[in-house]
């Protein structure tokens, strides 16, 4: 449901088209992550003095919540929404399990690895099909603002996969969910206000730019985040990073449904492969039948922030 949410990002900034990569970015993530801490302050003051015994990887999370945003958005604006989405997207699963093989010592899964490889093989097709429809276009780009492009789109790739670590890992030590989400995305929140405050004049330009910019703020930012905080209680990050996979099949089926762009047969097959990858991560395994297979939450104020737990599609 977050990544849903998420690939309403791209068909929202259509309807905001003077408003830089730098400013929506900002306004998106730094609002949404404030108001994530506002709506948690209760939970995160009562459980301060966990936070504080992690303060080291809340801090890495809100580093990286802060830097990815205008890492992601600048990656699409220099290198193309297709190149900078299916490298910044496409990076983070790989990015996430590396982390958690070398910090966690978490064995991947078979079941994982084909989700992964079906889901990355259907974003490349999908974004290679949208890059072809928009090959045409005027304004063609410079090789040096798409090398640039690409590398911020890596850098987006491995800081989305460290704040879904920091985040899964400030759950696994007990911390709620809504209080370790509001942490980590409130302070990114406070890291992008200098950034919002230089670049976002154009948001107040107009009515309707104003509204994509609280739209972005409030729904796949506030809402699509909270979502994947509770989600990050029950599966590990690199599940939920792929599972993230789903973002560009759905902006591009808006893209089609109210843009008016055509996908090409090559597009289509490639939303076949994402969906795949959902499937092949999210059915549940005969064991999730057994009493003891589910996964446990830290503590029981974690359960009354998410929905019952569910067997970690990735866990070894």
């Amino acid at each position: 449901m977050a990544s849903v949410l998420w690939g309403t990002t791209g068909t929202a900034a259509t309807f905001a088209p003077a408003v830089g990569p730098l400013a929506i970015g900002a306004v998106a993530m730094g609002l949404g992550g404030l108001l994530q801490a506002i709506v948690a302050a209760p939970r995160i003051r009562r459980e301060a003095p966990r936070l504080r015994v992690h303060k080291g990887v809340v801090l890495l999370g809100a580093l990286s919540v802060g830097a990815y945003p205008l890492a992601f958005y600048s990656s699409m604006h220099l290198a193309g929404v297709a190149a900078g989405t299916v490298v910044s997207i496409g990076s983070a699963p790989p990015a996430s399990a590396l982390i958690e093989r070398v910090v966690d010592g978490r064995r991947l899964t078979r079941r994982w690895s084909t989700g992964a490889a079906a889901g990355l093989s259907g974003t490349v097709l999908l974004c290679t099909a949208e890059a072809a429809g928009a090959h045409s276009a005027s304004g063609a780009r410079t090789t040096g603002g798409t090398v640039l492009g690409v590398g911020l789109g890596l850098v987006a790739g491995l800081t989305y996969a460290l704040y879904s670590w920091a985040a899964h890992r400030l759950i696994n030590r007990g911390v709620t969910s809504g209080a370790a989400m509001g942490a980590v995305f409130g302070t990114g929140g406070l890291l992008l206000m200098p950034p919002l405050l230089v670049t976002g004049a154009p948001l107040l330009a107009s009515w309707s730019n104003a509204a994509v910019g609280t739209y972005m703020a409030l729904v796949p930012m506030f809402t699509g985040y909270l979502l994947f905080g509770w989600g990050l209680a029950h599966v590990p990050a690199s599940t939920a990073t792929t599972l993230s996979l789903l973002e560009p099949a759905v902006a591009a089926v808006l893209a089609v449904l109210v843009v008016g762009e055509r996908l090409p047969l090559l597009g289509w097959v490639g939303l076949a492969l994402v969906v795949g990858c959902l499937a092949v991560l999210t059915v549940p395994t005969r064991a999730t039948a057994r009493p003891r297979a589910t996964t446990t939450v830290a503590n029981a104020d974690a359960r009354t922030d998410a929905a019952a737990p569910v067997e970690h599609a990735g866990t070894p």
